[in-house]
């Protein structure tokens, strides 16, 4: 049968290997089965609490189209780690009579999806609440709660110390400035990427960079770090 493998890792701090081991692990599988592989995705260092990753969408549109017979994975939660989207995913294999297999349990079934699901999803929402009450102590101890701002480099060996990145920090002065002197951000962005300066982690500025969304604190202009409240 023709077979698709999907590989995911979610953390920045794991090792691309992880997705090589996984398609190994896959391909060992699809080999014992006697099936032949015709496609592979994947995505690295994408959270499976998103749907929208370019590996897993592609996957879903061949999906769509009959490319594969049969889907394998490592395990259920590469997937993904909400019920909801693991649920989803089951049903459209069901509808369009594909065969779903994880290395560790087999061949998927509805009672696979609900428990299996379930786990996924609950260590989703313990993560999440680690994430927060860790943030929330970094920032009441005046140290970076997240990734790393623009215009700020992590420094020391304890976790969430930074420092004014000069060279960074100029660029942010000016955004303000201009913002304050009338320029809108998409004008302040396109001068910007006239003078290829870059942007946060080397990509090209966009006006949401600049403008973000204030009931969130995104964006240069409404980060709440920049007016020196965190």
């Amino acid at each position: 049968m023709r077979t698709a493998i999907y590989a995911r890792y979610s953390s920045v701090n794991q090792r691309e290997a992880s997705i090589a081991d996984q398609v190994e692990v896959c391909t060992r599988y699809v080999d014992k089965q006697g099936w032949a592989i015709v496609g592979t995705y994947t995505d690295a260092a994408i959270s499976g609490a998103s749907r929208f990753r370019p590996g897993y969408q592609t996957l879903l549109s061949d999906l769509d189209h009959g490319i594969f017979d049969v889907l394998v994975v490592e395990a259920l939660d590469r997937l993904g780690r909400k019920l909801s989207d693991i649920a989803d995913l089951h049903d459209r294999c069901v509808f369009a009579r594909i065969k779903l297999h994880a290395v560790n349990v087999g061949e998927i079934g509805a009672m696979h999806v609900g428990m299996l699901g379930t786990m996924a999803q609950l260590y989703l929402s313990d993560l999440g609440e680690k994430t927060w009450r860790g943030q929330l102590g970094r920032a009441l101890q005046g140290k970076v709660p997240g990734g790393k701002a623009y215009g700020y480099e992590l420094i020391g060996p304890e976790r969430g110390e930074r420092r004014i990145k000069q060279s960074e920090a100029a660029i942010v002065r000016r955004i303000f400035t201009e913002f304050a002197n009338g320029c809108s951000p998409r004008a302040i962005a396109r001068q910007l990427n006239f003078e290829q300066i870059p942007g946060p982690e080397g990509r090209v500025w966009g006006d949401t960079t600049i403008r973000g969304q204030a009931d969130r604190g995104t964006g240069i202009l409404n980060n709440a770090l920049y007016a020196g409240r965190l």
